[in-house]
């Protein structure tokens, strides 16, 4: 049976919280990677109005999405260029689409590499050893993340910038339209305006997704406006107790 989209946007909130707590922890991303594979197939499925495959690598495409199409799903944590993202030839013919994600662990947000028809994605791969194919991630990350209009489900305004909290739990920062990056040191700066801490209560500092609640609650409160009800889900929300230092 096929998730639903609130199904999907909660179970993509619940994997990156599961991922940010790993991280947190010390895991490297690297040794993530069932997780990242999970996160992006639950990302691709939503912003693509799909479902998921019914089986593991069924036939070499990961997603189906609501016009249909056979997509392969690669994610990968990997901050750098010297990585490579590896397929097999013998499956590619099942294919429609590719689609490369990365995890930005920086900002806590997935990011998009690539989403072109697997003929032009075969343009870019080069033979690999035994017999796969793979494309360098340095060919991929010169160029700028392609940007998925994701549906804002909170949206303020406070001197000069608009931020918003996507369906996907990520946040993201305007100014005169043209969204920034990183997006941290912006939030930083808004919460000292605003005179909101920039640790939780364990004395941690606060990941870019929970600051930019923080700060979106105070302009909200600031401006008199009620918080938005039954839109996305508290990424948050599903993480497992934390216990007290000490």
């Amino acid at each position: 049976m096929a998730l639903t989209q609130m199904q999907l946007i909660q179970s993509l909130g619940e994997a990156m919280a599961w991922f940010e707590r790993e991280i947190n922890w010390g895991v490297p991303a690297t040794e993530l990677r069932h997780l990242c594979g999970r996160i992006g197939e639950l990302y691709v499925a939503m912003i693509t109005n799909g479902r998921m495959a019914t089986e593991v690598n069924q036939r070499g495409y990961d997603v189906v999405s609501g016009a249909g199409e056979r997509i392969s799903v690669k994610t990968t944590a990997m901050a750098g260029g010297g990585g490579r993202i590896t397929f097999n030839p013998n499956s590619l013919e099942h294919v429609d689409r590719v689609i490369v994600l990365r995890i930005n662990t920086e900002e806590m947000q997935v990011e998009t590499l690539l989403n072109v028809p697997v003929a032009e994605a075969i343009t870019l791969m080069l033979p690999d050893e035994g017999g796969r194919r793979s494309i360098p991630l340095g060919r991929l990350i010169r160029k700028p993340p392609v940007r998925r209009d994701i549906k804002a489900v909170t949206e303020v305004s406070f001197q000069g910038y608009v931020i918003k909290e996507l369906e996907t739990g990520t946040i993201e920062v305007l100014r005169d339209g043209v969204p920034l990056t990183p997006v941290r040191p912006v939030l930083r700066e808004l919460a000292v305006s605003l005179n909101v801490g920039l640790l939780n209560s364990n004395g941690n500092a606060f990941n870019t997704r929970q600051l930019g609640s923080q700060v979106i609650k105070s302009i909200q409160e600031l401006s008199g406006t009620e918080v938005q009800q039954g839109s996305a889900p508290d990424p948050h929300a599903f993480d497992a107790p934390r216990q007290e230092d000490g």
